[in-house]
């Protein structure tokens, strides 16, 4: 089926607004914009071409994304067979002989799709001329396997009369179930888009549209009714339509998760309708990606029935099913979320793609509603559940997250199900566009790093803003402000909810109250004080902005005792130690003959912090002293105090496998290891 002369008119559009093809050099495309439809989200994200990181915690991430996981990750998708599943179903369509086999799961397509959307998010802002060959020569294997009507699906056009046996016979008829057919599309639609936005090429957003078109065909109103068993697919449906402005497809992308429910499995969330959903329930990746495809639909159409849902669950996972680390989905059965409040430690599931599902999902509510609680339960995933996927050096990554280890725990380089390293290269490669937003002639300074942003406002000022800052080993952060020419304007800079003495929003966490006596931000103008008054997480500045003005934010990084709801089993009598975004472990190298698990923390232990740029790559650790219990609970005796050393929950198991808890029990007063009274 040919695309149809409204797609290649809308898209040639985009094409030309989002720039021409690259040529051997970076093109500036922070002014870059795909086709706006007339109503999107209020809040609108700085892209992360027109933020550049110089600071010691992202940057180097960035760059060893860039530099080794990307091509590391594409290196194992060649010797995997994935790239070869293409060449192999395009020679089945052009009547060449070839080995039948199945793949080895219908979704190993999307294993190269989201390395494929990273690897284009890295050549937005650095380019490569051997990746975008590499990139070329991709896309032409993945469109030699597309068949004449649109469908892509290795799986099945390899061998379609003894397709995987996940298929099914016929298309579609075990999507809803195993097929992972939308699951595949999704990824390749929104890896088309960035790809058509880094470079100006229309290659692989051709295969794109082509498969949208076919979709558009065969399910709808009147036609065929389907939903996705792996939601992404409305995700990558609503951009397409922003790139194209082609109304169909953000008209399936809401059909599809119109059609979910009731009566299905709650597994992915088709249990009942999106609208009277309520708790976070299955299969925690499905959960999110679901979550982030209505806050899309909902911000284009003005779906009230979507928000009250998403809002209401989102309630419901940051006040019962969330851990400490950010992580989501406790338990391994269904990779799933469990009960409200079942939150296990050794066993905690916390699927990387879970921690990268559920930041997409909270900076999408928090374009929505301009609150900064869902940047601070962004935060918290983001600097620990969500980075904790990947090894140090880029190499090595974890599909599960948990917060206690006996031992057995450490990172692959590599899995038969490999969602994760892709998921991993494809954020990583983005954080940057997380950092600031806007809302007319209002910025949104919600992240902290050094670097400078290009931002420009609705009311045509262009304003750059440099920061200066250690964060998050260090809260002091300087902002200069650098407006092409003198005017008025606001700036919205979030306070963090740690820093607001909250744990998270709700009381699934709280600080313990003996830390509660900490110093207080402050925040000042041009060296002048200004008052700490929040709105929904802000403090606004609303001034006459000139070259040259400075905003000093001043947050205090005590370390500090958190406790978790009584009504987290798991944890009660337990404490985890957190200074400033960080979340932190006690792991085997840093203890007495390697032993963690069965350390007690006293509830008068001194804790001090200090920066060990030799250690992990530089970390701020937090030493003490501990004691191991003995005798039961009835009668405790305590062995000898030992000294200790916390370092970042995220970079644990990277000194080889071990021992590590967050939790670690908590005694009443303790002094030279005499028994508490």
């Amino acid at each position: 089926m040919s695309i149809s002369r409204r797609s290649l008119l809308s898209s040639a559009a985009a094409a030309a607004l989002c720039g021409s093809a690259l040529k051997g050099q970076v093109q500036d495309r922070s002014q870059a914009r795909a086709i706006q439809p007339p109503r999107d989200y209020p809040v609108q994200p700085i892209p992360f071409t027109a933020v550049h990181l110089n600071d010691q915690f992202w940057a180097p991430r960035i760059e060893v994304n860039r530099s080794i996981t990307i091509p590391f990750a594409f290196r194992k998708c060649e010797e995997t067979g994935r790239v070869n599943n293409f060449v192999r179903a395009a020679e089945a369509l052009q009547g060449k002989p070839h080995d039948g086999a199945p793949p080895g799961y219908p979704f190993d397509d999307t294993d190269i799709y989201k390395v494929l959307e990273g690897a284009s998010y890295t050549l937005s802002v650095h380019y490569d001329p051997k990746l975008d060959a590499y990139l070329d020569g991709l896309i032409e294997k993945i469109a030699a396997a597309q068949e004449p009507d649109g469908y892509l699906y290795t799986a099945r056009t390899i061998n379609p009369e003894h397709p995987h046996p996940w298929a099914g016979q016929e298309r579609w008829v075990n999507e809803e179930i195993l097929s992972h057919e939308l699951y595949d599309l999704g990824h390749l639609y929104e890896a088309s888009v960035a790809h058509h936005q880094a470079t100006g090429k229309r290659s692989l957003l051709n295969v794109s549209f082509k498969s949208a078109n076919l979709l558009c065909d065969t399910f709808g109103p009147g036609k065929r009714k389907i939903y996705s068993g792996h939601q992404i697919v409305e995700m990558g449906l609503v951009k397409l339509y922003r790139v194209s402005g082609d109304q169909r497809y953000l008209n399936l992308a809401k059909f599809l998760l119109d059609s979910r429910g009731p009566g299905g499995k709650a597994y992915n969330q088709a249990h009942l309708r999106v609208v009277d959903q309520r708790e976070a329930v299955g299969h925690a990746v499905r959960a999110t990606y679901m979550y982030s495809g209505m806050a899309d639909v909902a911000a284009i159409t003005g779906d009230a029935a979507y928000l009250e849902a998403i809002d209401a669950i989102w309630e419901n996972v940051a006040g019962k099913k969330l851990y400490v680390t950010g992580g989501i989905g406790a338990t391994a059965e269904g990779e799933a979320f469990g009960d409200n409040y079942e939150l296990p430690n050794l066993t905690a599931y916390n699927e990387t793609c879970a921690a990268v599902g559920n930041d997409y999902w909270n900076h999408r509510l928090f374009l929505l509603h301009g609150d900064a609680k869902y940047i601070d339960v962004m935060e918290r995933t983001l600097y620990n559940g969500l980075i904790s996927g990947v090894s140090l050096d880029g190499k090595l990554f974890f599909y599960p997250n948990p917060l206690e280890s006996e031992g057995g725990y450490q990172r692959s380089p590599w899995f038969g199900v490999a969602c994760c390293p892709g998921n991993i290269t494809r954020f990583i490669a983005s954080v940057p566009g997380y950092f600031y937003a806007q809302q007319d002639d209002t910025v949104y300074v919600n992240l902290f790093a050094s670097g400078t942003a290009k931002i420009a406002l609705a009311n045509k000022q262009r304003v750059t803003i440099t920061q200066e800052t250690r964060y998050p080993w260090d809260g002091d952060v300087r902002m200069r402000v650098q407006p092409e020419t003198a005017g008025q304007f606001q700036m919205k800079v979030r306070i963090p909810g740690w820093a607001r003495g909250e744990v998270v929003p709700g009381d699934l966490y709280r600080f313990a109250e003996a830390d509660a006596n900490v110093e207080p931000v402050t925040l000042s103008v041009n060296g002048k004080q200004i008052p700490v008054e929040l709105d929904k997480g802000y403090v606004t500045l609303k001034r006459n902005w000139m070259a040259g003005d400075v905003v000093h934010l001043h947050v205090p990084m005590p370390v500090r005792r958190v406790i978790s709801s009584g009504r987290v089993a798991a944890n009660v009598n337990c404490i985890a130690l957190q200074r400033g975004p960080i979340v932190y472990c006690v792991e085997w190298p840093d203890t007495a003959e390697g032993r963690v698990l069965g350390l007690a923390l006293a509830q008068d232990a001194q804790l001090s912090a200090e920066f060990e740029p030799q250690l992990l790559n530089g970390v701020v650790v937090i030493h003490g002293r501990a004691v191991r219990p003995s005798g039961g609970n009835h009668a405790p005796q305590h062995e000898r105090e030992q000294a200790f050393r916390a370092i970042p929950y995220f970079a644990w198991a990277n000194r080889g496998p071990g021992q590590m808890a967050v939790w670690l029990p908590q005694l009443p007063y303790l002094h030279d290891g005499q028994q508490s009274a």
